[in-house]
């Protein structure tokens, strides 16, 4: 297996670096699940890429977080959940404590809970995972702000019904919803069985098996027999680029085919070409390089720093959400650091810098990332974040371009999913919910 050290070692002086503390602290550790090989690495290269350009800026600029150098240690899991465990046990102690894990896979993510929890070591699925950790009483470790899958699944269904001119329009609407048959396509499905009951849509389930990805024929084929009004689509890795230019094959209208946040990445949309165009997905940050804070990113290129990524790579939303979790990652740090000091922090005090974790406009203005990144408040009850929305982006051909506004989670359908999942999950696993001040 993979395991390699990534060099983010500043490379300029402390003179003009304002801000910095005169004292040199032990490196804050920061292990990096990451696929950069096999069937998911279309899309989990420009992750990894985007997660370590965003601290190998903070060191470069900044000296690190308050005079404390980040340290990156990558461990390549294929996306596999028993080598993603595996990485995690291998990495978890390394320099004295990791300090949190973005696993980027669901079924990973659901494989580490319990472990992570005991270690005291805190998990950031960003937009993944297990929906009810959202109940921050029920899984204290465990944060995946700023929206859950099945938030998202409720934004893309009123997303589609602004579209159609309100919610009463579903009413015998039908629906494909095509998935990786795996945790995390199954993920929203529950929601799905809530929405379809409660505003009188179908919808046909299509999963795609992770051993035959690229085989989607079949699949497409049905779709064009049954002619649904919308395809949903909660794709990974090479299922996504398929089954854009299966749908292109059959003229499925790409304006009527929506994937998830992880089915929106320049790995969806290239292989069917010109075929692609129009093809939209939820996102939960903004696309491009034009924002205050990508003028740091050049200058760390200029100086032959970052990512072994081309440039090009950087309008790919991948990469952009590989730079939002580490901006996160380094905003709860700071967070811990003022109140336990500017120090290296255990992973149980990363654990309260997450939960206290409030982003604030103007917070997000001083890191230069207005319009990348929404405003965020996190608690003690609510791991989710307070206001969970999606945007919608479109492919026009040679670029993303976002097309909506916030579409708002109808939290009223998932407030009562999450409070219900925790409590079955607490019962079966004799936990007491935390009491939060």
């Amino acid at each position: 297996m993979e395991f390699r050290k990534v060099a983010l070692a500043a490379v300029a002086s402390a003179v003009g670096l304002a801000g910095i503390a005169a004292t040199a602290y032990a490196d804050q550790p920061i292990p990096a699940l990451v696929y950069r090989t096999g069937a998911y690495a279309p899309s989990g290269i420009p992750l990894a890429n985007g997660y370590l350009d965003y601290f190998a800026m903070i060191n470069n600029r900044d000296g690190g977080v308050n005079g404390v150098k980040l340290a990156v240690e990558e461990c390549d899991t294929g996306y596999a959940t028993d080598r993603g465990v595996e990485c995690y046990d291998r990495t978890k102690g390394t320099g004295g404590g990791a300090t949190v894990y973005s696993p980027w896979s669901t079924g990973i993510t659901y494989a580490l809970i319990e472990k992570a929890t005991n270690d005291k070591i805190p998990i950031l699925s960003m937009g993944y995972g297990r929906t009810s950790a959202a109940n921050g009483k029920v899984f204290p470790y465990v944060f995946n702000f700023p929206a859950t899958y099945w938030s998202q699944a409720t934004s893309v269904v009123q997303y589609i019904a602004n579209e159609a001119g309100g919610t009463d329009k579903l009413k015998g609407m039908r629906f494909a919803y095509i998935y990786l048959d795996h945790p995390y396509g199954k993920e929203p499905i529950p929601t799905m069985d809530v929405l379809a009951e409660k505003f009188g849509f179908t919808y046909d389930k299509y999963p795609v098996p992770p051993a035959s990805m690229t085989e989607q024929k079949s699949i497409w084929l049905q779709i064009r027999k049954t002619k649904p009004d919308y395809a949903i689509m909660w794709g990974w890795g090479a299922m996504n680029g398929t089954a854009v230019r299966e749908a292109a094959n059959i003229r499925f209208p790409m304006e009527k085919f929506i994937g998830n946040w992880w089915s929106g990445g320049n790995d969806a949309v290239v292989p069917a070409g010109k075929g692609s165009i129009g093809y939209k997905s939820a996102t939960f940050h903004g696309v491009g390089t034009s924002f205050a804070a990508y003028k740091d990113v050049e200058a760390l290129y200029a100086a032959g720093g970052g990512s072994s990524a081309d440039k090009e790579e950087h309008n790919n939303p991948l990469w952009a959400r590989g730079f939002a979790n580490a901006a996160y990652v380094v905003e709860a740090i700071r967070t811990a650091q003022a109140k336990f000091g500017n120090r290296q922090i255990t992973g149980e005090e990363m654990r309260w810098g997450l939960e206290n974790l409030n982003l604030t406009a103007e917070r997000v203005a001083e890191i230069g990332m207005t319009g990348y990144i929404p405003p965020l408040q996190v608690t003690c009850e609510n791991h989710e974040g307070t206001n969970p929305a999606i945007l919608v982006q479109q492919w026009k051909g040679d670029k993303w371009e976002i097309i909506s506004d916030w579409v708002p989670a109808m939290t009223d359908v998932v407030a009562p999913l999450i409070a219900q999942e925790s409590a079955q999950y607490a019962a079966e696993n004799n936990i007491t919910p935390a009491t939060c001040n």
